[in-house]
């Protein structure tokens, strides 16, 4: 089973930030009086859609870390999206993989793999899953 993970608040953030940069976010900070009433007015940690001029934005606010806001493009948001989804797969297979180990497990008890390969033996033996 995994254990919670150790990261503060802050830390996740800032790796879910680091990621939005890669996935072609801009930061701008919220270095005027009225660009900070307006990140204010944002969901804090949430994205935002937005639509200027027939063009899709898509705008993540940080009041609490950087006090920025970031900006993207729907290719943005489409990369950072793909990341999500892939690092969720890749959390789940590790989680399932720390389920599911087992010292005890023995290959050899299943027989050949498959009846083409005969006796093949890949050398697995009593191995962790």
């Amino acid at each position: 089973m995994m254990l919670p993970s150790c990261e503060t608040a802050s830390q996740q953030i800032e790796g879910k930030e680091d990621h939005l940069a890669a996935a072609g976010f801009f930061q701008k900070p919220a270095d005027t009086p009225e660009r900070q009433a307006m990140l204010n007015r944002l969901p804090a940690h949430h994205f935002v859609r937005r639509v200027k001029n027939d063009h899709v934005f898509y705008v993540y606010s940080d009041p609490l870390v950087c006090d920025c806001l970031y900006v993207g493009d729907e290719a943005a948001y489409s990369r950072y999206q793909q990341y999500v989804q892939a690092q969720a797969l890749a959390d789940e297979q590790e989680m399932t993989a720390q389920m599911y180990d087992d010292a005890q497990w023995n290959w050899g008890a299943w027989g050949a793999w498959n009846p083409a390969w005969g006796n093949w033996d890949p050398g697995m033996g009593p191995i962790g899953w």
